[in-house]
């Protein structure tokens, strides 16, 4: 299994407005370096009134996949 970590900062406004229609991405770069290229609607539970801030692990499978985030 595979994990990358990102650090993002996301205001509640700016997720609202820009990232909660269907197929809308989130690109970032995770730590090492490498540009991600996420589903926004995966960060929706991580939403709070500050907006969506923190840093995050993402594991994805073998095959490419989304496996869990979870804030770190």
């Amino acid at each position: 299994m595979q994990q990358v970590f990102i650090e993002l900062m996301i205001s509640s406004d700016e997720y609202i407005k820009n990232y909660q229609k269907p197929g809308i991405s989130v690109s970032t770069r995770s730590t090492d370096g490498r540009m991600i290229r996420l589903p926004a609607n995966i960060f929706r539970r991580f939403v709070t009134r500050e907006g969506v801030r923190g840093r995050f692990r993402i594991c994805f499978t073998d095959e490419g996949k989304l496996h869990t985030i979870e804030r770190v």
